[in-house]
């Protein structure tokens, strides 16, 4: 056992969603159910998704994305959630509502051109790529 406290690592093999949760733990007295909400919701499922947890930050984005349908953030994390569980069909689902709702939103350009390659429609995706590099500033030699 060192001495130095600041050298222990505080998340030692603990998942980063049971200490999301564990915040939260005594907060109705101890063994009270307690609901959720929407801003825990999505910190969780950003914690979750740090830790690579795709399939269960998805779960959760999902739930905070039909209660808050107007915000970008969480759509677009769930858009890349359900990427990383190669649930492709329906991150492009949440792609396109994005650039519906933002056109200018270049990452969700670049998310969506890459679905479309991932799932082997490439004509389809070179325009999303195009606009993408295009917002970052890269065009295309005239040559």
């Amino acid at each position: 056992m060192t001495d130095d406290f600041n050298a222990y690592p505080a998340t030692g093999g603990v998942a980063p969603d049971r200490w999301a949760s564990a915040l939260h733990l005594f907060d109705n007295g101890p063994g009270g159910p307690r609901e959720q909400s929407t801003a825990e919701r999505w910190e969780r499922a950003r914690l979750l998704f740090d830790a690579r947890d795709y399939s269960a930050a998805a779960k959760l984005l999902a739930a905070v994305v039909e209660e808050a349908p107007e915000q970008t953030g969480p759509r677009l994390l769930l858009a890349r959630a359900y990427y990383h569980s190669a649930q492709l069909r329906r991150a492009e689902e949440q792609l396109r509502v994005i650039v519906e709702r933002d056109p200018v939103e270049h990452y969700a350009h670049l998310m969506l051109g890459r679905t479309l390659q991932r799932q082997g429609r490439q004509d389809e995706a070179a325009p999303w790529l195009r606009m993408a590099g295009a917002f970052a500033g890269e065009f295309p030699d005239d040559e």
